[in-house]
């Protein structure tokens, strides 16, 4: 039976409130909560390192997009979505990937994205015979069809759609929204964290996704005694693309600053809100962010085991995966959480204790040997801000990652001979710590004045990164060995009408240079350079640049003419 909105949002309030008097906490109590969320939070928060793993996995897709498309103006781009783009993932979430053939929301087909989706996994199938990935599993019969595979290196999951706008604007607007109060982000992200250590965060499993935990976040923050979220619907008055939402977000800064509630208070709250409608789901109880409040399931759909409206499509239920023996699990999750967080304010068990149930054993362990992360939350907020110079982060001896020189793998790969005749020679396969896709190795930006951190590693400690597939790849990454068992590439000076070989001089992961005119069977194949910083300026032929006295080089069209 589905009840009134007026009856169920009564019923939800009192319920609440009884909640809300079985559990009382002190203020020094939830301050000691606070602390230990503290130091989870910035503990999980992905390093730099992290943000330029995943942006080299998404260049590398454009460029197996490239391959798969050929080089023209129409192959597809990919673009990211999902928690990188909101900026809520940790090291082992997954990456959300979208090939689009258009830069505008033109939907096509269901046929035409899984021919898509099929077309893309042969390349992959090809790339997991070859070692770099595994995993590959093709999903056509799911509401979105999606292609699945995993980077070996970084064992980062990656999910492929195709033309998947919706997906695309909902990350931004929830990454806009998270500009409002920095409480949402937060918390946020602790709940991800908590739902993924007690598994009961994926939909595959039937159990929550993230987009329905993200939601009930936003929904108990809209719906608290002041707001600190308005309702979305205030949000998109004006439209819910990206730069209406943007506008909007400006005029509702600092919206809940009136509210002093704190993370550690919001975070007990929400699962005592969650517990006291347990019953209410079955009634036809949905939380809307839309509205910012309770609503009633009553619009000729069916009622799921818990309720989410999709702010997007409020027909929808971003929660329906959940099934009925796994509502269950989730709910013994949340009374078992809150059990133990009163313990720990009763002092009946440790931060220890505490830390190890609500977020799994091995963040306790780490964070037990580490004492506080505050040493790193430095280098996390610049990152966050979007800036790309990081400074040095002092890390304790337990956050110290090395690799040994023993897991590094060397080997000698015999293929295809080049266009030019140039063997391929040694190239160095990838240890546990890379991604087997990435061909971008970490070298200083004399353009932006930045020296990446993966850079400032000895060698020997970290292999470099790299990209191959069958067919020979000439702007392809290639390790410190490989720089100097490949031919040197020719430098052409018009005055003097002759070749010699240039010298490679700067750093030892320096790539030589390239113009669109040294393949002509692959014309665009140059263009590829555009991603790489370049310590001096490419030569061309009839170059505005003083050849007599520039210290570019490159290679002619045709060298054997000069």
């Amino acid at each position: 039976m589905v009840l009134s909105v007026e009856v169920l949002c009564k019923e939800a309030q009192q319920c609440e409130q009884k909640q809300r008097k079985k559990y009382t906490a002190t203020l020094e109590q939830l301050s000691a909560f606070e602390v230990l969320l503290d130091e989870v939070y910035v503990d999980c928060r992905p390093k730099p390192s992290d943000y330029d793993t995943r942006r080299d996995l998404l260049r590398i897709f454009n460029e197996i997009a490239k391959e798969v498309y050929g080089y023209s103006a129409d192959a597809p781009v990919v673009e990211v979505f999902g928690s990188f783009s909101m900026d809520l993932f940790c090291v082992k979430s997954d990456l959300d990937l979208s090939v689009n053939f258009t830069n505008r929301k033109v939907n096509i087909t269901r046929e035409k994205k899984i021919q898509t989706l099929r077309k893309f996994s042969k390349k992959f199938y090809l790339l997991q015979r070859n070692g770099f990935v595994y995993g590959v599993n093709p999903v056509t019969t799911a509401r979105v069809p999606v292609l699945k595979v995993v980077d070996r290196g970084t064992e980062i999951e990656c999910d492929i759609s195709v033309e998947n706008w919706d997906g695309i604007s909902k990350s931004k607007t929830i990454y806009m929204i998270g500009a409002i109060d920095e409480r949402f982000r937060k918390l946020s992200f602790l709940m991800k964290a908590w739902a993924k250590a007690q598994n009961i965060n994926s939909a595959k499993d039937q159990t929550l996704n993230s987009l329905s935990i993200i939601l009930l976040v936003a929904f108990h923050l809209q719906t608290r005694n002041p707001p600190i979220l308005p309702p979305f619907s205030a949000l998109f008055r004006d439209g819910n693309d990206s730069l209406a939402v943007e506008s909007s977000v400006c005029e509702f800064s600092n919206y809940g600053i009136s509210n002093k509630e704190s993370v550690a208070e919001l975070f007990v709250s929400l699962l005592n809100k969650l517990l006291s409608v347990e019953k209410l789901w079955s009634e036809g109880l949905s939380a809307s962010t839309f509205e910012g409040s309770w609503i009633s399931r009553t619009r000729g759909f069916g009622v799921g085991h818990i309720n989410v409206e999709d702010f997007a499509d409020r027909s929808q239920n971003v929660a329906r995966a959940v099934g009925a023996a796994e509502v269950k699990k989730i709910y013994s999750c949340i009374q078992l959480s809150v059990q133990h967080i009163f313990d720990f304010f009763s002092k009946k068990i440790g931060g220890n204790s505490l830390r190890e149930f609500l977020f799994g054993q091995d963040l306790a362990s780490k964070l037990a040997g580490t004492g506080t992360a505050k040493s790193i939350a430095k280098g996390i907020q610049a990152c966050a801000s979007g800036k790309k110079e990081v400074q040095s982060v002092a890390l304790s001896e337990g956050n110290k990652k090395t690799v040994p020189v023993d897991s590094i793998l060397t080997k000698s790969r015999t293929s295809a001979r080049s266009p030019r005749g140039m063997a391929q020679g040694k190239r160095k396969l990838l240890g546990p710590t890379d991604s087997s896709l990435t061909k971008r190795s970490r070298t200083d930006d004399w353009l932006g004045g930045t020296f990446s951190e993966l850079s400032r590693r000895q060698p020997g400690q970290q292999p470099m990164p790299y990209y191959l597939t069958n067919s020979w790849e000439p702007v392809a990454m290639i390790s410190r060995e490989a720089m100097y068992n490949r031919p040197q590439p020719v430098s052409f000076e018009p005055t003097y009408g002759r070749m010699r070989f240039a010298k490679p001089s700067g750093h030892p992961n320096q790539i030589a240079p390239t113009v669109p005119h040294m393949f002509p069977s692959r014309p665009l194949i140059g263009s590829q350079i555009s991603y790489e910083p370049l310590r001096h300026p490419v030569g061309y032929p009839n170059s505005v640049y003083d050849s007599r006295h520039s210290s570019a080089y490159f290679l002619p069209p045709h060298p054997r003419s000069f």
